[in-house]
């Protein structure tokens, strides 16, 4: 499928929660122009605490350099666990451009403020146990989930159920957080005169309107699998791709 842009986030290459196969699925499925990489795409804080880095990972870097090569545009976009590579901002890495943020023009002429959005988390404010979502605790509730998942599949129960997606849902500190989150991003997006803004950081995929700005968060590859494709037209789409490597479901239209 041709689409102009994709914007990925939040991979965690390097980790074991990383659903590397579905992303190497999607990125076979779709043709696109641009490709951002919307940070914390390599996990470089799991990385210097033990090694992992099974084939698949290794798959998905060659993969994304194969694509630079061929022309397509891409920008990584550093995140909070890949931040070590803020000290190589503007510099371009077998064609791949590293940048602390960037502007994207749709082709509908809006223009998308394009960050990670771990400056905008103000975790001190948290619960403990939602400021360590991104490490220890997520990665709990991700193995959780997978044996859960694999439970369901025994049981004959399709469709993708997340523990952590419930939690988020649910859990009346979590929502604030995520809802906190979201209008200080839209925010700051809108104060420098962006009518819409692309980031990822929180796990948590969804296109809406906040504050009059539209917000993009492009979910992750550790437990949603999601992604935001561009068509011809400027209009984003919210993708979502199966335990089987197909597209499952496309979410959250956007004129």
């Amino acid at each position: 499928m041709n689409v102009r842009t994709a914007f990925l986030s939040d991979v965690h290459l390097g980790t074991r929660a990383c659903q590397a196969g579905p992303l190497l699925s999607f990125l076979k499925r779709f043709e696109f122009e641009k490709l951002y990489l919307v940070g914390d795409i390599i996990d470089l804080w799991s990385l210097q605490k033990g090694f992992y880095w099974p084939a698949e990972h290794n798959t998905v870097v060659q993969k994304i350099l194969r694509l630079a090569r061929r022309g397509v545009q891409v920008t990584y976009v550093v995140g909070n666990h890949d931040e070590a590579l803020r000290e190589h901002l503007e510099m371009t890495f077998g064609d791949i451009r590293l940048a602390d943020r960037c502007v994207h023009r749709a082709a509908d002429g809006r223009d998308y403020l394009v960050v990670h959005g771990d400056r905008y988390d103000q975790v001190m404010r948290c619960p403990g146990w939602l400021s360590a979502l991104g490490d220890f605790s997520y990665e709990t509730l991700i193995g959780i989930n997978r044996v859960l998942s694999w439970g369901r599949r025994r049981l004959g129960i399709a469709g993708r159920w997340s523990l952590a997606a419930y939690a988020k849902r649910n859990l009346s500190s979590a929502v604030e957080y995520v809802r906190d989150f979201e209008h200080a991003v839209a925010r700051d997006a809108r104060q420098q005169g962006f009518r819409g803004v692309i980031c990822g950081h929180i796990h948590t995929p969804v296109i809406r309107e906040v504050d009059e700005v539209t917000y993009v968060n492009c979910g992750d590859w550790v437990d949603s699998c999601s992604a935001i494709v561009e068509h011809g037209d400027g209009r984003l789409e919210l993708m979502h791709v199966g335990d089987e490597g197909v597209e499952e479901e496309r979410l959250a239209l956007a004129a």
